[in-house]
Order: structure tokens, then sequence, then C-alpha cells
């Protein structure tokens, strides 16, 4: 079971003040390639798994901008660890029909 929840919103700086979008598709294309549950929301990307796995997608957004030609990113984390488990559906399953 998964012991830790990341939510994380990107904010890439651009080249030339160009639209972000393109950049924080890239960045959502490196945890769709990881593997790990995750949940695409307006504002972030939450993802579930173990936290050194879960840090680990984050250096690879991060790298993953970069090479892509942003020259910085800002990102804003959340994270909810719990080593007995936690999961995104059980925190929300409340709130489903």
């Amino acid at each position: 079971m998964a012991n830790t929840l990341l939510s994380i919103q990107v904010i890439p700086k651009t080249p030339n003040n160009e639209d972000s979008i393109p950049y924080v598709d890239k960045a959502i294309e490196v945890i769709q390639k990881s593997g790990v549950k995750h949940q695409v929301n307006p504002l972030e990307t939450t993802m579930e798994g173990d936290i050194t796995e879960l840090l680990e997608v984050v250096r690879q957004m991060h790298e993953a901008l970069i090479a892509a030609g942003s020259p910085s990113i800002i990102s804003q984390i959340k994270i909810a660890h719990n080593p007995n488990g936690i999961s995104m559906d059980k925190l929300t399953e409340k709130y489903r029909p």
C-alpha cells in the first residue's frame, strides 16, 4: 500500500514569456510515464506511492522542463505521509456518489 500522497503544481518560467501550458504538459507526461497512480486536476496533480519514488518523479519533472527550455521552475508541493498507508480513494470516497 502507498504511504504518501504528493500534490504538485509546476510553474515553469518560459523563455520568451510564452504560454506555460505546453511545459506543464511535459511535466504531466513525466508523471504518466512513471507509472505511479495519479490524478490530474485543474490546478495540481496528485500522485500516490512511496515517498522516495514520488520525489524522484518530481526531480525528473524538473529535469524535463529544463531540457524543454524552461530557464527555471517553481513547484508548490504538498505531501501527506502515513507509514501505515494512505490513498486518494480512501480520502475522497465519501464525496463520490
